[in-house]
């Protein structure tokens, strides 16, 4: 006959217990992992690497533009250095552009 007033709980109801609280525990450090929003280092890479092509890729249309222009059209100008600069402006407007649109997404 078992004695109602023991004061040790049975074993299944201990390890029951035990049991819930660890996935307590689990869902409350996933909880907080997702409301941190660390990224990781693959994440950084590509944006650096986003960020190098748009810049890269108007400086390289400026120059395409410029050497067509410079060959068709000879002038005491240099239209290749001269959009060379603009596509390189034009690029960082645009990575910086990007860079904030990525900054204020959750």
């Amino acid at each position: 006959m078992k004695n109602s007033q023991n004061p040790k709980e049975p074993q299944p109801k201990r390890k029951r217990l035990r049991f819930l609280g660890q996935i307590k525990d689990k869902s409350a450090r996933k909880r907080q992992g997702r409301q941190e929003e660390e990224y990781s280092i693959w994440y950084g890479l590509g944006l650096f690497g986003f960020v190098g092509w748009s810049i890269a890729i108007p400086t390289l249309i400026g120059i395409a533009i410029g050497i067509w222009i410079d060959t068709h059209y000879p002038s005491r100008y240099s239209w290749t250095l001269m959009l060379l600069l603009i596509g390189v402006i034009i690029g960082c407007l645009n990575a910086w552009y990007w860079i904030e649109r990525e900054r204020r997404e959750p």
